[in-house]
């Protein structure tokens, strides 16, 4: 793919065959934004992990102490008393079988879902709608829960979700370039020690095998891990 003449401007600032410290390496993220907007800051992480197998696979939220720098739509599939604590705690949309079928017409102005567990019956009619787009609540990403005014909140104030893919690399937006380096580094660090902490107990052999971070559209900075580790524990 050819790249553009910003792109390789870019590039020409970050050393390949290093490995930067986690403060170097988020203040270069920063310099090496070429996009005219507040690019996103992109985490990249490989595990010695084999996705194929059910014990092996990674998946988790973290939440992020500086935020993620963008405002985080929020649905909840709630009724009752948890319907006024979600609204309370800052949902933009929330209902039951109302907002069911306001998504079955084509309603999808949303970022997260969250559902309590006995919402999930009807929520169970969206499966195809919410689920190709990865919206579809799930308990092992903190959105199938009674406690929505943790839930609700801590999703606005920057809880992000992360999976492993095919390939056995999670993929997680963890900042702006607007943001400070050390909002990153603090960002970065909580998002590794998350997944470290998740380590399936089918791994073997060498877990977190590589760290790569870049802005939208930039190159890739390959970062430190038992730097970013060491950040982790000083927090």
């Amino acid at each position: 793919m050819a790249h553009g003449k910003k792109y390789l401007e870019a590039a020409k600032l970050v050393d390949h065959d290093r490995v930067y410290g986690p403060d170097e390496a988020a203040e270069l993220a920063r310099q090496t934004s070429s996009v005219a907007f507040d690019a996103t800051i992109e985490a990249h992480l490989r595990l010695g992990v084999d996705p194929r197998h059910a014990d092996q696979m990674v998946r988790g939220t973290v939440v992020l102490p500086h935020g993620t720098g963008k405002v985080v739509r929020v649905v909840v599939f709630a009724q009752g008393e948890k319907a006024l604590e979600a609204l309370r705690a800052g949902a933009d949309e929330v209902g039951a079988e109302d907002l069911v079928k306001k998504i079955e017409a084509g309603w999808l102005e949303f970022d997260v879902a969250l559902a309590t567990p006995d919402s999930m019956v009807l929520v169970g009619r969206l499966g195809k709608i919410l689920g190709r787009r990865g919206l579809m609540p799930n308990p092992k990403a903190g959105t199938i829960t009674f406690d929505l005014d943790r839930a609700v909140r801590e999703v606005k104030g920057g809880r992000v979700e992360f999976k492993l893919d095919k390939s056995a690399i999670i993929h997680t937006a963890f900042g702006r370039a607007s943001f400070e380096a050390d909002a990153l580094v603090a960002n970065l660090a909580a998002l590794v020690d998350a997944v470290n902490r998740a380590k399936p107990s089918g791994a073997k052999g060498q877990y977190l095998k590589g760290l790569t971070i870049a802005s939208t559209m930039g190159p890739g900075i390959r970062v430190d891990l038992p730097g970013v580790l060491a950040a982790a524990a000083a927090a």
